[in-house]
């Protein structure tokens, strides 16, 4: 048995004999002191009652997300497989089959700072700090396009966050208005069914998560990012068609502040003499040369239709794509959500332009 479960058992047995007849028979137990109680009265109450003190922002909160939670929620909060998306889902709750998220539905932030401070990760629960929980919270809000980047979580700015759905739930008074209706008197008993059977478990429904593997739901997951068809790429334009770009200036300084924006974007892109494509293309040359145009990578549909349309990577295009991917491009496989920031934007292409093809 676990330290912790030790513990655990020791405090429900001992309020549970204190003060009751067999306490005082075999002199177990005592009341808990007050800094025992404390000590598991962790709740966090929608009016911010329980909020410990520490912050955090989603820059710091993004590498913590990466080695503590990616592993089943994904990098960007999409979710991998059977375990929960994170993020996502905006105006989808009055459609048949909602996609219910932090950003979409939970009406509390409390609720997602409790939970996760209590209950995750799985399998190691109990183990973030409070540092940490703010931090991975706000990475959450980031995610969904609640918070910027750099804003700090705290139990001070906690109320500063507007949760979309924050009206859309309603005070439960059944016990009020429904109770009586079958507690008392002569319940309505028509038309019930004779039996009732359990017919299928849900691991064979194939919607429980499975305990194990989750890494390797993760591989099976980039490779489907990294595949989408088997189509044949279109012809690359020849050099005779391709335009001439000019030689752009180049800002040293403001490329090293867009190698730190770059950590966002590395889960799925890599830059330098050793990269690879994985999740998306490598990003070797990109400024100022066409989309699509990397060797042996499947880009999606939209990519390649953009591609033999002619786009190319100018600045400008690119900031627009990495203000909002999805909105930029309908269709593009980049879950990312976007980089707000102009000066985000423009630091991360000074960045792109030092790798060269």
């Amino acid at each position: 048995m676990s330290k912790f479960l030790k513990i655990a058992t020791l405090a429900v047995a001992t309020t549970a004999f204190a003060g009751s007849a067999l306490a005082e028979k075999y002199g177990l137990g005592r009341p808990a002191l007050p800094a025992e109680i404390a000590a598991w009265d962790q709740d966090i109450l929608p009016d911010g009652t329980g909020l410990p003190d520490g912050s955090g922002d989603a820059i710091v909160g993004e590498e913590i997300f990466a080695t503590q939670c990616a592993a089943c929620h994904g990098d960007f909060a999409e979710g991998i497989g059977n375990w929960p998306k994170l993020a996502g889902g905006a105006d989808t709750l009055d459609r048949e089959d909602p996609l219910k998220t932090v950003g979409s539905y939970w009406p509390h932030l409390s609720t997602a700072f409790d939970y996760i401070r209590r209950s995750m990760p799985y399998g190691n629960a109990g183990t973030l700090s409070d540092e940490d929980t703010y931090a991975i919270l706000a990475y959450i809000l980031y995610s969904n396009d609640l918070i910027e980047d750099d804003f700090v979580l705290s139990k001070d700015t906690f109320f500063d966050v507007e949760m979309p759905n924050a009206n859309g739930f309603i005070i439960d008074d059944r016990a009020e208005t429904e109770y009586s209706r079958w507690s008392s008197g002569d319940p309505c008993m028509k038309d019930c069914k004779e039996d009732v059977k359990v017919t299928m478990r849900a691991m064979v429904l194939d919607v429980t998560p499975k305990e194990e593997g989750a890494s390797e739901e993760l591989e099976q997951a980039a490779e489907v990012l990294s595949q989408e068809d088997s189509a044949p790429e279109p012809a690359p334009a020849s050099k005779e068609e391709e335009p001439i770009a000019a030689e752009p200036a180049f800002d040293a300084a403001l490329a090293k502040s867009g190698e730190k924006v770059f950590k966002k974007c590395k889960a799925c892109h890599q830059v330098g003499d050793s990269a690879k494509s994985r999740a998306g293309p490598i990003l070797n040359g990109i400024v100022g040369h066409p989309a699509g145009a990397v060797e042996d990578f499947r880009y999606s549909k939209a990519m390649k239709a953009a591609a033999g349309e002619g786009l190319i990577w100018t600045e400008e295009e690119l900031a627009a794509f990495l203000a909002k991917p999805k909105k930029y491009m309908k269709g593009t496989k980049m879950s990312f959500p976007g980089l707000k920031k102009e000066k985000d934007q423009k630091a991360i292409i000074e960045y792109l332009k030092s790798f060269a093809d």
